[in-house]
């Protein structure tokens, strides 16, 4: 087992730093605030779209 707990099969994923504290960046599939700062210029999912989407790309078998 790995010391992580983002151990889904994602090639080349950089997560975004988590926020201190408002405001947060909203995520780009349903604009729900998310953990990371707003300042943050990238992709950013809630935790709910990010679960979702790991579990749409995770490996099978």
């Amino acid at each position: 087992m790995s010391d992580t707990d983002n151990d889904y099969c994602l090639i080349d994923v950089t997560r975004p730093p988590r926020a201190d504290g408002p405001p947060y960046a909203a995520c780009v599939l349903c604009q729900e605030p998310t953990e990371y700062p707003e300042s943050y210029k990238g992709i950013t999912l809630c935790p709910v779209c990010e679960w979702r989407e790991a579990e749409r790309t995770s490996c099978s078998g």
